[in-house]
């Protein structure tokens, strides 16, 4: 081989992994670990009777448990299944003086009308910027929804459990969630 395919060549390997990388599909910042800190948000919810006046966030529920669910999109089949599983077995899954903050990048109107059809016992929080959902890790850069994670928060502001690819039709996955939920309050 001579000195020029030899260059060649040695080039074509170094400029093999800058190429892959420009090729391999985005991905999502990384999602905060258990025992770090929740990231905080100030985020516009509704419930059924209308938009709440206060912004959503995390520092406001600090002392209680938290549960943030990132969802696609408000009335499609999986986001649907699950948030009425929230709403059918609320006690069983989160118990009293757990705070569920289903979010998704709907506006506060489609909140409002989808909470009020569905009679959910929480608001829902508008995160159309994916802001929330990228400090959490939950949204891939080029979709314009989030994916679809679970958050447990502990009463000290840290995550206690999460799930980065919560299966909204698997029963284990409501199962895991609620034991997080117990043990994040005490129980």
């Amino acid at each position: 081989m001579t000195r020029l395919s030899l260059a060649l060549a040695a080039a074509a390997l170094l400029a093999a992994p800058a190429a892959r990388a420009q090729d391999a599909p985005p991905q999502a910042p990384p999602a905060p670990e258990v025992g770090a800190m929740a990231p905080d948000f100030s985020l516009a919810w509704a419930d059924g009777s209308g938009a709440r006046s206060a912004p959503a966030s995390i520092s406001a529920h600090r002392g209680k448990v938290v549960v943030l669910a990132f969802y696609p999109k408000d009335r499609t089949t999986g986001c649907t299944a699950e948030l009425t599983k929230f709403r059918d077995e609320y006690d069983t899954l989160f118990g009293k003086d757990v705070v569920v903050l289903p979010i998704s990048v709907d506006d506060v109107a489609s909140h409002t009308a989808w909470a009020k059809d569905m009679n959910f016992p929480f608001a829902l929080v508008a995160d159309p910027q994916l802001t929330a959902a990228a400090a959490y890790g939950s949204h891939v850069p080029g979709r314009p929804t989030s994916g679809r994670t679970v958050f447990v928060i502990g009463k000290d502001g840290r995550i206690a459990w999460r799930d980065l690819r919560f299966n909204a039709l698997n029963e284990g996955a409501y199962t895991a969630m609620a034991e997080a939920v117990a043990k994040a309050r005490g129980n």
